[in-house]
């Protein structure tokens, strides 16, 4: 038996590990020799551009909490580049901040003070201590009168309040200046969306010129630990599926995916990933674009969508414009990670083929795991809309592509499933 195997190994195993070997070798060397380098948009621009300076107005937008360590190494400093480079009268800036327990209050108080001495609008907005904000969530109404926004928790007998409707509240305040500048005469080209991100003025002009600027809204792919990407509760790529993995090249559809493997704008259902740049005109609608989260009733079924999502579901220029999702544009949520990913080669040639093989691998998996929680979610969606009370409408959910088996709840300082 022994001799048997030492003669299977010399005559068989090695030569077909050798050969493995071989495959894989080749296929390494042509996915990193294919690997496409990032183009962005540089800054002296002409009328080309669908960001040149002086011709773009832009009404930036951001909600903080517990965020003044990016404030103050980047995000401050990084906002007025933008003011420096639109010019201080084609924009306006907001910021909304609630229940922070670091100096972020401050934080943004410095940067008020820094665009004011520069002469440009802004409402920025100092919300709840963490105290007030502990206090709203536990202040539940009684057992037998729901109000909208809360949800029953069985286990504990009492309500809770939902994390969803809750952001999407607070993003409709940061979006409020806008009404009021319109009646004042002034209207914005641009709403521009920016987390608690790294980012530079480069970014954003590459984000803008997405596709020449003809897009109902564009999206930055953002990483709190390069390579993985890190918001997957917003991204679907163009048939409404979540991502196959963290790694490059991220999509289970071959169009999404092959738009990626060539570094082009990538078009989707939805994304948000760290900073997105709307057309504006949806938000002066009438009625006007608005945030929110799923009705309280089918939530009530064990679902969630993110308000980043069932804005793209909302928008009325998503079917005419499409949501692109730009590669070339890479944020993160510290400055170490933002080096690691603001270069001309990205991922690595290492982490380029481990994602290229993740993606093989993860595949098979992750679209048997899509159908089962696909129909899990329709399944919920039928019975909501079956159990649509009498003299009612029919029930309708435009964002069935943002619905996951989820219920997320605030809970003390952050939130939590149930």
């Amino acid at each position: 038996m022994l001799i048997s195997y030492r003669r299977f190994r010399r005559n068989y195993l090695r030569p077909i590990l050798l050969f493995l070997f071989f495959v894989f070798f080749i296929d390494a060397v042509l996915l990193v020799r294919h690997r496409p380098a990032t183009h962005r948009t540089g800054l002296n621009l002409g009328r080309r551009s669908a960001a040149a300076p002086g011709n773009t107005t832009v009404y930036i937008a951001s909600v903080h909490r517990n965020t003044e360590l990016i404030l103050r190494e980047a995000w401050n400093d990084a906002v007025l580049d933008l003011v420096e480079y639109f010019g201080p009268g084609n924009v306006h800036v907001t910021a909304i901040e609630s229940g922070s327990q670091d100096g972020s209050k401050d934080a943004l108080l410095d940067l008020k003070a820094a665009l004011e001495e520069r002469g440009v609008s802004n409402t920025i907005v100092l919300g709840l201590t963490v105290w007030e904000q502990l206090e709203e969530i536990e202040t539940r109404p009684p057992p037998n009168a729901r109000e909208p926004g809360w949800i029953w928790n069985v286990a504990e007998r009492q309500w809770e309040m939902r994390r969803i409707p809750y952001l999407a509240r607070v993003r409709n305040q940061a979006m409020e200046p806008l009404e009021e500048l319109e009646a004042q005469g002034r209207t914005f080209d641009k709403v521009l969306w920016i987390n608690d991100v790294v980012f530079d003025t480069e970014d954003i002009v590459t984000l803008f010129d997405t596709r020449s600027g003809d897009y109902a809204a564009a999206c930055s792919m953002d990483y709190k630990s390069s390579p993985l990407y890190y918001d997957t509760f917003a991204l679907r790529d163009d048939m409404g599926l979540k991502t196959v993995s963290l790694y490059w090249p991220w999509f289970q559809s071959p169009t999404s995916r092959d738009s990626a493997l060539r570094n082009e704008p990538i078009e989707v259902t939805s994304c948000w990933n760290g900073i997105v740049a709307f057309d504006s005109s949806p938000f002066y609608a009438n009625p006007p674009l608005e945030f929110r989260g799923i009705d309280d009733s089918l939530a009530d079924l064990h679902l969630e969508g993110s308000e980043c999502c069932l804005i793209h579901a909302d928008n009325h220029l998503t079917a005419a414009k499409g949501v692109w999702l730009n590669p070339n544009v890479r944020v993160a949520y510290s400055t170490g990670v933002y080096k690691k990913v603001r270069t001309n080669r990205f991922p690595s040639p290492f982490w380029t083929v481990v994602g290229a093989w993740v993606d093989r691998i993860e595949t098979h998996r992750m679209a048997i795991q899509s159908q089962l929680e696909t129909r899990t979610v329709q399944r919920r969606l039928e019975q909501w809309k079956v159990e649509t009370p009498d003299g009612d409408l029919p029930r309708y959910e435009p964002g069935e592509a943002c619905l996951i088996n989820e219920m997320q709840i605030m809970w003390s300082n952050g939130w939590m499933h149930l």
